[in-house]
């Protein structure tokens, strides 16, 4: 088999500076035609203009996660699930944070981001979402009913539907559409703290392969540049333990 177009799909950066570098230092590195990102660009990392800046310099087609949503409109509620008080208190410290060190022109970056993406691999017709195609905040975990999968593919309009949000990456097919979750470049949770994203390739025969790629970074420099910018402890604590 040959590679006719390879893309990378980088998604769920929260801030983290050192992270997003290391991942587009090795997509660089790699044959491939372009990168595109599916959102939240900001939240609990101690970067949110740097890592703004550097998607708006590299021109990378992005879309608005939940967090962007929120924080490029001045809302207070980035319309995450929390399950238990301290979680949701927790997350309030961050949309606090992130709203009163984002600058304006990032919010107005924000802002202009799409709902969603299409492009084409070949005959393979990809759309770029955040959560789905249904919300922008709806969790698409991997455990989740096959039917719902079903249900969102019918609908999806397709033929890979790529996404993040709930930084735990996984592929698997539905209804006809490939489920692509890329997960997290800033803030794993599936216990591996390297920076994850989507490599999507197009074989001479017509067929997409993905794989998911993981990047090592200074998680723990992070993490103390979490700390010191006021944000919560166990924002940090998560980060090298990708929790």
């Amino acid at each position: 088999m040959v590679v006719v177009a390879c893309v990378a799909v980088i998604t769920d950066i929260h801030a983290n500076l050192a992270a997003l570098e290391a991942s587009l230092a090795t997509i660089d590195e790699m044959s491939v035609d372009q990168i595109f990102c599916g959102g939240d660009l900001v939240g609990y990392g101690p970067h949110p203009n740097e890592v703004c800046r550097l998607i708006e310099e590299r021109a990378i087609p992005t879309i608005y996660g939940n967090y962007d949503y929120a924080i490029g409109r001045d809302l207070e509620d980035c319309g995450c699930a929390y399950i238990t008080q301290h979680d949701r208190s927790l997350g309030q410290e961050s949309v606090d944070w992130t709203l009163s060190h984002t600058d304006q022109h990032s919010k107005d970056f924000m802002r202009e981001l799409p709902f969603d993406l299409r492009f084409e691999l070949g005959g393979q017709r990809v759309r770029l979402v955040h959560g789905s195609p249904r919300k922008v905040n709806e969790y698409l975990f991997e455990d989740k009913p096959a039917h719902t999968f079903e249900r969102i593919a019918a609908g999806a309009d397709c033929d890979v539907l790529v996404f993040g949000h709930t930084h735990k990456p996984w592929v698997h097919p539905y209804g006809g559409v490939l489920f692509v979750n890329c997960g997290s470049v800033g803030k794993p949770k599936d216990g591996d703290s390297r920076a994850a994203f989507a490599i999507l390739e197009l074989d001479d025969t017509g067929q997409v392969a993905v794989s998911i790629e993981r990047v090592p970074y200074d998680a723990q420099a992070v993490a103390d540049q979490v700390a010191a910018a006021g944000l919560p402890g166990e924002f940090a604590e998560k980060l090298v333990l990708a929790a």
